[in-house]
Formats: C-alpha cells, sequence, structure tokens
C-alpha cells in the first residue's frame, strides 16, 4: 500500500472513531467511563463499595449532607435506610449520579424490607422511584422534595392487594399517551404486583424526548412520550429556556421516601441513535 493510500486510510479510520465516540457521548449525554463495561456493553453506575459517582440531597439540608447515612452501601448493595431516625418528618431523599444521560436503557434490581419509618405518608407504604430527565441536584431548592423530572414509580405489595409497579409520576413535568397530552400526576402500569421482600428487576428504555419504556421483569409494562416541562410548576418554571418545554436528557436519581428499600445493578447502556 502507498504512503498516499495508507494516510488516506488513516484518516478514514481517525473519523470513524471520533464519530463512533460522538455517538456514544451524545446518546448519553455526558463521558461514561467505560472501563466499568461489562457484556454487551452496559456500563456499571454502582461500585459495590461506596457511593463514589452520586450526590445525596434531602429535603430541607444542603446538597452532599446524607442526613442519618440514609444512603449507604453494605454487602455490595445500595441501601435507604432509617435506622438512625427517630421520625420521617418530611425529609424526602434522592441519590443522583454525577452525569446527565439521553438516550439510554437503564437496568436495575430492587426491593422494599423491614417497616416504614414513623411519620412516613401512608402513600409511601413500600414506595421508591427512578427519577429520569431530571433537573440536577445543585438546582434543587434547599427544602424541594422532589426533582423536576420522569417518575419510574416502584412499589411494594401489601400482601393482599393488587398493587402494580413501575408506574409513572411526573413532579413538575407531563408526558404524551396515546396521541393525548397526560396532566395526571401518577398513572398505574400493567405490571404484576410484587408483595414480600423478593427482588424485582427493573429496565428504563430512553430515547431522548421520542418513546421512554418501563420494563418490569421482562415485560413492557408501560410507554410514553414528548416528556416534557409543566409550564405551571414554580421549580419547572426556572427550567424553561427560550420557551421550550421539551426534555431530551437530565439526571438520573434514586428515592428514599420513608420505606427502607435496597437497590442492586445499577447498569447503563448507552444507545447510539
Amino acid at each position: 500500500m502507498t504512503n498516499s493510500r495508507i494516510s488516506n486510510t488513516a484518516r478514514r479510520l481517525s473519523i470513524t472513531s471520533l464519530l463512533c465516540l460522538f455517538l456514544v457521548g451524545a446518546s448519553c449525554g455526558c463521558a461514561v467511563d467505560n472501563s466499568n463495561a461489562g457484556a454487551g456493553g452496559w456500563i456499571s453506575l454502582f461500585n459495590g463499595e461506596n457511593l463514589d459517582g452520586w450526590k445525596v440531597k434531602i429535603t430541607g439540608y444542603e446538597l452532599g449532607d446524607n442526613y442519618g447515612n440514609t444512603f449507604r452501601v453494605e454487602d455490595g448493595v445500595l441501601k435507604v435506610s432509617y435506622d438512625q431516625y427517630d421520625k420521617f418528618d418530611g425529609k424526602f431523599g434522592h441519590l443522583f449520579y454525577k452525569d446527565k444521560f439521553s438516550r439510554y436503557r437503564l437496568r436495575l434490581e430492587y426491593r422494599f424490607v423491614g417497616i416504614q419509618t414513623p411519620g412516613g405518608p401512608g402513600w409511601a407504604f413500600r414506595n421508591s422511584g427512578v427519577m429520569i430527565h431530571g433537573q440536577s441536584a445543585e438546582s434543587m431548592r434547599k427544602d424541594q422534595d422532589f426533582p423536576v423530572s420522569i417518575e419510574v414509580q416502584l412499589l411494594g405489595g401489601n400482601g393482599k392487594d393488587k398493587r402494580t409497579t413501575g408506574n409513572l409520576c411526573t413532579p413538575g413535568t407531563h408526558v404524551v399517551m396515546d396521541d393525548e397530552l397526560v396532566t395526571r400526576h401518577c398513572i398505574s402500569s400493567s405490571s404484576q404486583t410484587y408483595h414480600g421482600d423478593q427482588w424485582v428487576s427493573v429496565e428504563i428504555e430512553v430515547h431522548g424526548d421520542s418513546v421512554i419504556k418501563h420494563i418490569v421483569n421482562g415485560q413492557v409494562v408501560m410507554e410514553y412520550q414528548s416528556p416534557q416541562l409543566d409550564e405551571k410548576d414554580p421549580d419547572a418554571q426556572r427550567m424553561i429556556v427560550n420557551d421550550n418545554k421539551i426534555l431530551h436528557e437530565g439526571s438520573i436519581s434514586l428515592q428514599a421516601e420513608s420505606h427502607p428499600v435496597e437497590f442492586r445493578k445499577v447498569e447503563i447502556l448507552p444507545l447510539a441513535e
């Protein structure tokens, strides 16, 4: 091969490599550390040892103040615990991953354990969630309960009644379902009810400002599109720029709402589109 052909080939390879890096970066909205990549390109966001890469925000406390050691890692599991609380007293917590994302598949396993913390609201019994397309932890008000976001609500059964999981809640947001704007705060999925302390697998497939799917134990239980800010919500109003309400990327956070819950295998797969 001549030097000219070698040079042209090298340039093509360089351009191809840069394009691949751009697609991966665009799909997640950040520079993901691929050193944790496993089979199929899945990247672990949780190292199983500590909270490196995550930020704590609890209502009424400054960013980074992990009141009562609410979020902790024990035996390779990320736990939301309340053994150092006398009562819940409205201390809603969120554990934010350090980067924002746009197009990806997120998967994790969760389970509810123990009893609800005294003072926790009745609706928060065996209740947690994964917040996606959210505002940054830094932009939350000190006394703000929930980040403006799309919530994939996680619920555990009470041992007798039907109680779906993988539901949709919309703090400061709206979505479109069946070509109609949905403004209800919470919408139930088509999932089964999972009683007891069993581990449940959840996957969230996110295509930027397009389709979002909730998948529970391998079954699609919820689908919608066009996530957007609620212009009537005071916190969402602060995020609207040039009248653009559509959400195409944002933070990912795990929720603490007064009932002990555990998470494991928190992994992400960037989607190049």
